[in-house]
This record gives structure tokens, C-alpha cells and sequence, in this order.
């Protein structure tokens, strides 16, 4: 009996894998869409080819949507508003579209396939986003797994940019991948240098960006960019200021903080960064200099895991706990947090606990 039931279920996972397969290679091969039109704000018209999703599509001609995954289908950052020829929702559309964005049909432009035309939505900002060819300046060690990567601009050789904001970095093909993918990087530079952008980059394991920039990416090399994306960036208030980060999410939160010292701005500002041990800490003199250079800025480490030999007598626990006993004045203040989903997570709860109101709390989460 119990044989012949896992016999069932294979022969039943075989039809299915056989079906999907089948499914996949008729959509690549019979289903030739041939050349549809995209049309953009009911201004902008697009020829392509049928058949591809919708971010790769304007992606080619020019026309960049932000996607920190690079169209994998796992940040939700590539929604456009699909005015006529939208279809089926797809599976892997739902988990990131809320019931308000399907009744105003917002889809997931790495899910969705240009298959006839279309007509599309987007904010008017993204017509502004450049490609620009770049030349690697210079590459350093910050930490044993963070690089900091500093890109000359060549073509065109300045961008505009709000300190907090992101590009997009494009990974030609190697091992990793077949074809050009796209990575989205938060910008550590002031915006006062336009003709560079310097980018802070975490190794993840076996992450076809992350390792390239850490195995193969050399000085000299040309990168391609794009951008910049974006509603992360300093907000024009008054109020007190609590940065909050963990590794590479220093990356705004450094552009935020230069850009406030070269204006010298009077706000106050705290910034509590999160790390396991000593050998995840840095840019430890570049934010000393900033506590020299604003009037009321102060810079507070904590060491989740402090080890002997690093001989730590700064705070320690998380950076949740950290911010709890020292935040001061959180319900007048408002927040800027860039770190993983998990932190931002927590530290909003903190904050909102300390009194702080949502919609004071700004942040960029990684995906």
C-alpha cells in the first residue's frame, strides 16, 4: 500500500515538472509575440519585443525602474501602475501587491510579460534617471567582507543626487550568470562630488553581485550604472535627527551625515551603529571627524558580541537596546534607519514604543 501511494505521487510530480517544463519552453519558443507597443504616461511610446517582462523591456530602451534584486522577484521595488493590457495577476505578483494596489492594477514589472500592448504609469522622476559608464577609481577593504568601491563618471560625467539615494550597478556576465543583471547600492558619497559615486558592498555568499565586486571587480575596470532611485534622504525639518544602521547599510546614512556638515546644519543629529564584533566596526575615524566637524553630533557603536580581543568599553547588546536607553527626546525627534528587514523591523517598534510617530520613520531596507 504504501508503496504504490509513493508511486502515485511520484508519477503525479513528474506529470507536473514535465507539464511546467513544457509550459516554459512554449512560452520561449511557440509564444512569438512579435513587436508591441508600451505606452508611458500617455506621452512616450516604446516598440519591443513581446514576450519579455516589462522591467527588462524598458530596462533596454532606456527607461529605468528601481529593483534592488535585480528582477529576481524578491524586493517589490519594480511596481508600475498598468492602465490598459495588464492581464492575469501572476503568482509571484500577489505576495507583494496589497489589495488597494490591485484595485489600481499595480504590477510587479520583473513578473509581468509584455505579451500585446500596454499602457503604463509611472512617476515622472524616473525619466530622469541616466546609464552612465564609469571607471573603478579606487578599491579598499573597510571591513573583512565590505568593500568600499569608488566609481568615476565618465559618460555623462556628473549626476545629480539627494544624499541617501541609490544606483544601480550592473554585473556583466561570469560564472554567477548568463546575462547583465542589476544590483541596487545606496550611494556613500556627498552630492557635492558629482563625478563620483563611492559604494559600500557586503559580501553575501555565493550573491552574483556581491561577489564579483569581491572577487573579480578590479581597479581600472569599466562598471555601468544607473540611477539615481530613491525616497530615502534628509527630510527639510528642525527636528532632531537618529540614524540608526548596521554594516553596509552605513552607506546613506555617511552621504546624509557629510551632506549635513558641509551645510552646516544646526540639527541634531545621533547616529547608533550596530555590529557583532570589533572586526565589523569602521569608518570609526571618518565619523570621529564628523563629531569635530557639526555642531551637535554624536556617533554611538555597540558590539552585540564584543570579543577579549577586542577590548571594547563602548556600548554593547543590540542596537535596539542601545537606542533604548539612549535615545533622547524620540517623540519630537524623527529617524533614519537603513539595515536588514529584521532590524528595521525591530527598531521601528522601539522608536514607536519611545513615542516617535510612523510617519517620521524613514527607512531603506535591504532585500
Amino acid at each position: 500500500m504504501i508503496a504504490t501511494l509513493f508511486i502515485s505521487v511520484l508519477i503525479i510530480t513528474l506529470i507536473a515538472v514535465v507539464l511546467a517544463l513544457l509550459m516554459v519552453i512554449a512560452d520561449a519558443t511557440v509564444g512569438n509575440y512579435g513587436v508591441v507597443k508600451i505606452t508611458i504616461n500617455d506621452k512616450k511610446e516604446l516598440e519591443v519585443l513581446g514576450g519579455q517582462p516589462l522591467l527588462k523591456a524598458l530596462n533596454n530602451e532606456g527607461v529605468f525602474i528601481p529593483s534592488a534584486c535585480g528582477g529576481r522577484g524578491s524586493c517589490g521595488l519594480c511596481k508600475v501602475q498598468v492602465l490598459e493590457g495588464g492581464g492575469n495577476y501572476l503568482p509571484t505578483e500577489l505576495p507583494w501587491i496589497s489589495e488597494e494596489e490591485r484595485s489600481d492594477n499595480i504590477r510587479l514589472s520583473c513578473q509581468f510579460k509584455v505579451k500585446n500592448d500596454v499602457a503604463i504609469k509611472i512617476p515622472e522622476e524616473l525619466f530622469s534617471v541616466r546609464q552612465f559608464t564609469t571607471t573603478v577609481e579606487s578599491i579598499r577593504d573597510l571591513t573583512h567582507d565590505i568593500k568600499e568601491v569608488r566609481l568615476k563618471l565618465e559618460d555623462p560625467p556628473e549626476i545629480e543626487m539627494k544624499a541617501g539615494q541609490f544606483i544601480q550597478f550592473q554585473v556583466p556576465e561570469y560564472e554567477l550568470t548568463d546575462e547583465p543583471v542589476y544590483r541596487a547600492y545606496s550611494m556613500a558619497s556627498v552630492p557635492s562630488d558629482t563625478n563620483h559615486i563611492e559604494l559600500e558592498i557586503r559580501l553575501v555568499p555565493n550573491g552574483i553581485c556581491t561577489t564579483y565586486v569581491h572577487k573579480h571587480l578590479k581597479e581600472g575596470d569599466t562598471v555601468m550604472v544607473n540611477g539615481p532611485y530613491g525616497e530615502f534622504f534628509l527630510r527639510d525639518t528642525d527636528r532632531d535627527i537618529i540614524c540608526i544602521a548596521g554594516g553596509s547599510g552605513m552607506a546613506p546614512l555617511k552621504s546624509i551625515l557629510l551632506d549635513m556638515a558641509e551645510h552646516e546644519s544646526p540639527r541634531t543629529a545621533r547616529y547608533f551603529f550596530g555590529a557583532r564584533t570589533g572586526k565589523d566596526l569602521f569608518l570609526l575615524d571618518e565619523m570621529k571627524e564628523l563629531e569635530e566637524r557639526m555642531k551637535d553630533f554624536k556617533f554611538i557603536p555597540a558590539l552585540s558580541e564584543p570579543q577579549p580581543e577586542d577590548n571594547w568599553t563602548g556600548e554593547t547588546g543590540l542596537i535596539t537596546d542601545v537606542v533604548k536607553r539612549m535615545a533622547e527626546n524620540a517623540s519630537e525627534a524623527e529617524a533614519y534607519l537603513c539595515g536588514s528587514p529584521g532590524m528595521i523591523d525591530a527598531c521601528v517598534k522601539v522608536l514607536k514604543e519611545l513615542g516617535m510617530p510612523e510617519e517620521r520613520i524613514y527607512f531603506d531596507k535591504f532585500a
